[in-house]
């Protein structure tokens, strides 16, 4: 079963054509790496499927559904949650309160409660910092922060963008082990990093992004193995 297809995608911002044909799926309970350079146009993919950006052609199909058109917050309302890059936390509320915006879409109180105390248990750092200021968090706690609010949401697919960036090494390896877990309980993931070993390490397959096309795809033991991904984003290892 495929739960998101990227179908030929156009993107431009005035004069920059930003995407050119940009074409990828996520299977059901996939996680999906997207690698490539800075400014390759990976951040427009997440948010052209998320509904930030609008693509000049070109088509975004969720659960079957086509959601090209569609508003960003009926596109959460259908269960595609996108955590941005820079963690983006609210700084002056709590994190309770934090991951209480999470649910803004969710009418029922008693799941919200219900699904913050599961972020709560998934991270019992940020139990521990209910009551403090998020913008007082280390990195590593903001982005746990920021997945855990997109997780008050109920996603059925992630779009992560950059969750690593800035982050110590054991604190990217602990980022990480919370996606890995995400997926197992049954949320895909669509993983935007440039920390490619870490990426496909987790990954189940990925893409590689080239001035805003689709340069090749594979299994992440593929990509793993093929010369051009070893030269160019895992350091020639």
């Amino acid at each position: 079963m495929t739960a998101l297809e990227v179908e030929a995608l156009d993107v431009h911002y005035g004069g920059v054509h930003a995407l050119r044909g940009m074409s990828l799926t996520v299977g059901e309970g996939e996680i999906v790496a997207l690698l490539g350079n800075n400014g390759a146009g990976k951040t427009t993919t997440l948010s052209a499927v998320s509904g930030l950006v609008r693509p000049t052609s070109g088509k975004v199909v969720f659960d079957g559904r086509d959601v090209t058109r569609a508003r960003p917050e009926a596109i959460v309302r259908a269960g595609l949650v996108h955590v941005p890059e820079g963690r983006r936390v609210f700084s002056t509320l709590t994190v309770h309160e934090n991951l209480q915006i999470g649910g803004y879409l969710v009418r029922d109180k008693a799941e919200i409660r219900k699904r913050v105390a599961r972020v709560y248990s998934l991270l019992p750092r940020l139990a521990e910092r209910r009551s403090q200021q998020g913008g007082t968090l280390s990195g590593g706690e903001q982005q746990m922060l920021a997945i855990g609010r997109a997780l008050v949401s109920g996603p059925r697919l992630l779009l992560l963008d950059e969750p690593s960036m800035g982050l110590a090494p054991l604190v990217v390896a602990s980022v990480m082990e919370l996606v890995r877990e995400v997926n197992a309980e049954g949320v895909s993931v669509l993983l935007v990093e440039q920390n490619a070993k870490a990426a496909l390490k987790i990954a189940h397959r990925g893409y590689v992004i080239e001035n805003g096309e689709c340069v090749l795809g594979g299994s992440a033991a593929e990509l793993r193995g093929d010369s051009r991904v070893v030269e160019a984003y895992l350091g020639g290892v």
